[in-house]
């Protein structure tokens, strides 16, 4: 086990899960922070006996951030959100608490920063998720110039919430809809790939690149990644066009739910393509020899328990 501790915010989430896994693997010692202790058990038995301690904490406040990062040879952040909810808002969780979490790096001497941000992030987006993960980005390189953004296109894995969800649909809805006719890019990338790319890159030397885009092996269109979700999951569904304007009609709408299954600037973002930039100006998987695995690899490994008769159905082999 490495003398090294890697403290992790956000540690009990969908892909954080992957990144303590794969840091555990490394040799890290390993500080998994959640606001939920209690329900983040799960994560020991990802490493050996004492090598993953799960501490409570909160990215909003500025005394716990510098508590659990003190002591820390490495930092990464996790901690993302979908819209805004209460003071769970983009400003506060992607914004601020990059901010508070670079200062207390650069105020305890920890150069070793990786925040997760997103393909797309800009300031110039006409999408507020973008713009605060931009923001977000352009507050930690101020505070901790050494901070490292890792922005991964759409990720999938058996906990996702992305083909989970369109699969689970699938099986009440005679339709699934193609937002703008399904015809904008994505590059999904597998979580596991994504988390081996983390570890890469708290091993790097510290002139590595300070952006990375991390996408899997193959470009879709998002009408392609809907014929992916229905051939695995063995359902006949109409794939049906909406137009933006009619979408963020009903983001509007769905957006005030508690639990909202589209948002006006979840419509903002569909507009643009989320994929890898390939002029060589970030860092990418292969940058960091890592070889991705594709859609067609993993996704049928989970997508099968939602045909007609399930785990019956011609389980596949299980993913790894």
């Amino acid at each position: 086990m490495s003398a090294r501790l890697v403290t992790v915010f956000g540690s009990d989430g969908f892909i954080g899960r992957y990144v303590v896994r794969a840091l555990a693997r490394s040799g890290f010692r390993i500080r998994a922070v959640t606001r939920k202790p209690h329900t983040a058990g799960f994560l020991r038995p990802l490493g050996a006996v004492g090598q993953i301690q799960i501490e409570k904490g909160d990215v909003k406040v500025s005394d716990s951030v510098r508590r659990l990062v003190a002591g820390s040879d490495a930092v990464v952040n996790l901690v993302g959100i979908l819209h805004n909810s209460g003071s769970q808002t983009f400003r506060s969780i992607h914004e601020e608490a990059p901010h508070r979490i670079a200062q207390a790096c650069a105020e305890h001497g920890v150069r070793s920063f990786v925040q997760i941000s997103a393909i797309g992030a800009s300031e110039e987006s006409s999408s507020a998720y973008a713009r605060s993960k931009a923001r977000g980005e352009q507050l930690a390189w101020e505070a901790l110039p050494s901070t490292v953004a890792v922005r991964p296109s759409l990720v999938f894995g058996s906990e996702d919430g992305f083909f989970n969800r369109f699969a689970g649909l699938a099986q009440i809805s005679p339709a699934l809809p193609l937002i703008g006719g399904g015809k904008n890019l994505v590059q999904p990338v597998y979580v596991g790939d994504l988390a081996s790319a983390v570890d890469r890159i708290l091993n790097q030397d510290a002139s590595g690149p300070r952006i990375f885009e991390i996408g899997g092996p193959t470009i879709y269109s998002f009408k392609e990644v809907m014929e992916l979700v229905l051939e695995y999951s063995e359902r006949e569904r109409l794939l049906v066009p909406i137009p933006y304007n009619i979408a963020k009609a009903l983001g509007a709408v769905l957006g005030v739910l508690p639990n909202p299954q589209l948002t006006m600037d979840q419509v903002e973002l569909l507009k643009a393509d989320n994929v890898v930039r390939s002029d060589g100006s970030v860092g990418t998987l292969n940058d960091l020899n890592i070889l991705p695995r594709s859609v067609e690899q993993i996704v049928p490994t989970y997508l099968y328990r939602f045909r007609k008769h399930g785990q019956y159905d011609d389980e596949p082999v299980a993913e790894s």
